[in-house]
């Protein structure tokens, strides 16, 4: 049900890599259909990524989600999952949409991959004006974040990264032989990381036509999936990020090694069987390695966090305006029809009035209404309904 249907606070729920090993996150990690399916169940946005399952609804509660993402994982989450409320949920939103939450500080795929999760709630009819509102926001800080704060000049993406890495376990790229497996945006750029620094990309694929095309843009070449075996005999360097929800390399297809064979998996669910660690000769990565010693540049990281605080600070401004409209419209009723009833009460003397004076006093006591409840309806936009409610003794419509 949207959020325009229900009362209740903001509330996030989910798992990322600050909280939750890759063996729980790659499980829980829900596809495009699945993740539109939740959204629509839950009312709520539902962001999924190789690095988080996350969901952020309104008036929602707690067990509900969790028990939906144990249907659909088959996992048990009691205990598992971190929760964020109210204004700790704005933050942490607008912080991941920063890239300031992501297992390589400034990423820049993160913001892309938000607004995909609030599109496909929005056009499964999930959200409602809170939730839009919020994550129009988020959107906006994210970035204003990486063009104030310069983030963007930081490590783009997790496949950048993984080429970095990949040159440091290596002693450098230059005439090194990578296999890519995966033809989609984050091999692509693994690919073009690898080229710049002098590596020769084979790209592989379960579809020859999607490694041959993504192969044709960077000048490479593509190799059928069933010859990798062969492939892998000539790589210095594995580096996987295909969207398989099985791995898609066993440790009985890698053959021993005397010069070293660096495989780096940046898919979740993992496409690399872990046990490929054990063969002679590898050097097994996976994706929460990658964060290890990237470190962001303090000024820009606090230039950032400074950004999403005040952005924050102007969604809980809204926030609290809005929930103030029906008490300010319930004051300003209130207020006409007491107008009115002195009004009808000086009737017969204001009979005696001409036409143009009896305007004249209805125009002054509007006047005088309107500028009695101005600063009332200020402090209630700022502070929120409560107040004005007990101060003027006002019910919700239906008491």
């Amino acid at each position: 049900m949207p959020d325009s249907d229900k009362t209740g606070h903001l509330l996030a729920v989910g798992v990322s890599h600050r909280n939750a090993p890759l063996e729980l996150r790659e499980r829980l990690y829900l596809a495009d259909g699945h993740s539109t399916e939740l959204a629509q169940e839950l009312g709520a946005v539902v962001l999924s990524t190789c690095n988080r399952t996350e969901i952020y609804t309104l008036g929602g509660e707690r067990d509900t989600a969790r028990e939906a993402l144990e249907r659909y994982s088959g996992l048990e989450l009691d205990g598992v999952l971190a929760t964020w409320e109210g204004g700790e949920a704005v933050e942490h939103l607008f912080r991941v949409a920063a890239g300031l939450d992501s297992l390589v500080p400034g990423e820049a795929q993160i913001l892309g991959q938000v607004r995909q999760a609030y599109e496909a709630a929005l056009t499964a009819g999930a959200t409602g004006p809170v939730l839009n509102r919020l994550f129009e926001d988020a959107l906006h800080t994210g970035k204003r974040v990486r063009t104030e704060a310069k983030l963007a000049e930081m490590p783009e993406s997790v496949a950048e990264s993984a080429v970095e890495l990949a040159a440091k376990e290596l002693g450098g790229l230059e005439g090194k032989r990578a296999l890519i497996f995966g033809a989609g945006r984050m091999s692509e750029l693994a690919a073009r990381g690898l080229k710049a620094r002098g590596a020769e990309a084979v790209v592989s694929s379960r579809t020859l036509e999607s490694a041959q095309e993504l192969a044709d843009r960077l000048g490479g070449r593509a190799a059928p999936f069933d010859a990798v075996a062969v492939e892998l005999t000539h790589a210095d360097l594995v580096i996987s990020a295909t969207r398989c929800p099985y791995p898609i390399l066993h440790a009985e297809a890698v053959q021993p090694r005397e010069t070293p064979l660096v495989l780096i998996d940046i898919a979740v669910p993992r496409d690399l069987d872990p046990e490929i660690a054990r063969v002679e000769g590898c050097r097994l990565f996976d994706i929460d390695a990658l964060g290890e010693g990237l470190v962001g540049r303090d000024e820009d990281v606090r230039e950032a966090e400074r950004i999403v605080a005040e952005e924050a600070a102007g969604f809980a401004d809204w926030l609290r305006s809005r929930d103030a409209a029906p008490a300010i419209a319930a004051l300003r009723r209130r207020a006409e029809e007491i107008r009115s009833e002195e009004l009808a009460r000086a009737e017969h003397k204001l009979n005696e009035l001409s036409e143009h004076d009896r305007r004249v006093v209805e125009t002054l006591t509007s006047q005088i209404v309107n500028k009695l409840l101005h600063a009332p309806t200020v402090r209630a936009k700022e502070a929120g309904s409560e107040p004005l409610k007990e101060l003027f003794a006002l019910r919700d419509e239906g008491d």
